[in-house]
């Protein structure tokens, strides 16, 4: 095989194994992401039941609960504390350390079957407002780097998360990263005489469940799920 060919083919295996592989997590202060232990210590001890009527996750097996998390279905394993994907041969454990924890984070503070759709509301919105300033802003200008003057990549991206359209903006989807707990991405087409704007709405209920550094990497990793698009 040619030099030139080699490369090509070894660039492209590249790719292949990068866009399987989940980005690395970092916490708003550049820190690594990690599950305290203690989350986990926590957990155990909830009903796996009520968690369930809770959030409107699956229990599978006495110890093992699945939820959809956009578009793929994710196993949360109580005995091996971890997150699982199915990868064609069955459950395997998954390394995917931010969604981990919002999802430890997540049901260690439900306590309720929390209505939805009362009111829709910005971080401006929240009581830790304070919080989404600076480094704590929310991640949103790589959205607009990558979709800011490609909108149709931007529907393609939301339409393969199984995002639902919804009528705000110039174009606007409500993803959901757990069933219960909806997050809108809105965008605003730029022109001439005005810059691109993407913006994340809540269901008013998320304060009840996420502390203000829960809900910047929930939407952390949510948008990292719309900047890999569609595989």
């Amino acid at each position: 095989m040619p030099t030139g060919a080699r490369d090509i083919k070894g660039y492209l295996q590249m790719l292949r194994r990068r866009r399987k592989q989940h980005p690395p997590a970092f916490a708003p202060d550049k820190s690594p992401v990690d599950v305290p232990a203690h989350f986990w210590d926590d957990l155990q001890k909830k009903d796996l039941n009520t968690l369930c009527n809770q959030t409107l996750f699956s229990l599978i097996s006495p110890r093992q609960m699945v939820f959809h998390f956009l578009n793929e279905d994710v196993l949360v394993d109580f005995n091996e504390r971890c997150l699982k994907r199915d990868k064609g041969q069955g459950w395997a454990s998954t390394q995917d350390p931010l969604l981990e924890l919002v999802t430890v984070v997540y049901l260690n503070n439900v306590k309720m079957l929390y209505p939805l759709g009362k009111e829709i509301v910005g971080v401006k919105d929240l009581k830790e407002a304070h919080f989404f300033q600076g480094p704590h802003a929310l991640q949103i200008n790589p959205l607009l780097k990558r979709y800011g003057l490609d909108m149709k990549g931007f529907k393609a991206a939301a339409k393969y998360l199984e995002g639902h359209p919804v009528d705000m903006a110039d174009s606007a989807y409500r993803l959901l990263p757990f069933p219960r707990v909806p997050v809108y991405y809105l965008f605003w087409q730029g022109d001439a005489e005005f810059d691109p704007g993407i913006s994340v709405l809540f269901d008013c209920s998320i304060e009840e469940i996420f502390s203000a550094d829960a809900i910047w990497g929930l939407v952390s990793r949510v948008s990292t799920a719309l900047l890999q698009g569609p595989r």
